[in-house]
């Protein structure tokens, strides 16, 4: 019986790792090209014995890639970056890379490719991450019609870069940003008082990082979806007031939530663009301007038989983490 065999790049990033162990519970034999086989080294227990393949490449060089995908049967591309350093940026990773790997596949007579891209990258052309990551898929596309796409919202789970970054943030300072909230007396709370939280910003529809783990492997298995475009987006549609505010009660935390407009967002993060890794760049607040949210007709989950998770059932149980100790002789409720 041959083993199958599909490569994944970015095997080892936030949603690769999800993606990987999919694979391997399907008893697929996983290669992961990579510059460092340390990184590697905490998929191989998901597995047994030889069934994660680190394979050293560098996405620059075609020969190189080629190596790591002959004689596979699908490839999965999930290289990308959100924020610049030196050559590794939008255009050599979104969309060089993603044609070279693309070409490699097609080349070497692989079957299925599959292609992470991002949600709302057709709705705003003034973020380079945004257009970069619509080229990548038009260069795919080019090359591998068949290619099948996927277009997440911001992805949440135990060791995402979103509720995890604020949830630190807030363990240190006592005022949380909310980029884009107007800011504006909206509500009259009785008695001299007003809500001014305003309409709470940008807009997102967070999907749990195992729907979208379990939406490329459901693809590449059932093989019904070439040449397809996925838009994958949770059950609820937060602002980013709300995410926030959820997330302050599920660590019972607490933090005065300050609106910030745009132009004083891009100020900030003209300076913060510079740190090792930068909390904030302003590609990023242009990106905000844009509601993060499925488009009414594109195919999504649903197509795809998965009901999404929302970020009430999961994200309270890896960001309870940092609530706060009990004060001492504080009983735990039993319920």
């Amino acid at each position: 019986m041959d083993r199958r065999i599909v490569t994944v790049f970015g095997g080892t990033g936030f949603v690769g790792r999800h993606i990987v162990k999919r694979l391997l519970e399907r008893d697929f034999i996983v290669r992961v090209p990579t510059r460092s086989f340390e990184r590697v080294k905490k998929l191989k227990p998901m597995g047994y014995l030889g069934q994660v393949v680190p394979i050293h490449c560098d996405v620059r060089k075609e020969e190189s890639i080629k190596d790591a995908i002959n004689g596979s049967e699908a490839v999965i591309n999930l290289l990308g970056i959100l924020y610049e350093r030196g050559s590794s940026n939008f255009m050599n990773i979104h969309v060089k890379a993603a044609k070279r790997i693309a070409e490699e596949a097609k080349a070497c007579g692989v079957k299925t490719f599959l292609h992470m891209s991002a949600l709302g990258v057709d709705k705003n052309p003034h973020a380079l991450y945004a257009t970069s990551k619509l080229a990548g898929e038009k260069a795919v596309r080019s090359v591998f019609p068949d290619a099948v796409i996927f277009r997440p919202s911001v992805i949440f789970g135990p060791e995402d870069n979103f509720l995890n970054q604020f949830a630190t943030l807030a363990r240190y300072s006592p005022v949380l940003p909310v980029i884009g909230a107007p800011g504006l007396p909206k509500v009259d709370l009785g008695k001299g008082k007003v809500d001014m939280l305003g309409d709470g910003g940008p807009k997102f529809q967070p999907v749990y990082v195992g729907d979208v783990a379990e939406a490329f492997v459901t693809a590449l298995v059932e093989g019904k979806t070439a040449g397809k475009t996925y838009e994958l987006g949770g059950p609820e549609v937060y602002s980013f007031m709300g995410l926030l505010r959820d997330m302050l009660e599920y660590t019972r935390q607490r933090a005065i939530l300050v609106p910030v407009p745009f132009w004083l967002a891009s100020i900030k993060a003209f300076f913060l663009q510079f740190l090792p890794k930068p909390l904030l760049t302003p590609d990023q607040v242009r990106l905000l301007k844009t509601d993060n949210v499925v488009s009414e007709g594109s195919l999504g989950f649903a197509d795809l038989g998965i009901t999404p998770n929302s970020v009430e059932a999961i994200s309270p149980t890896y960001l309870k983490r940092f609530r706060p100790p009990r004060k001492s002789g504080e009983f735990r409720r039993v319920v």
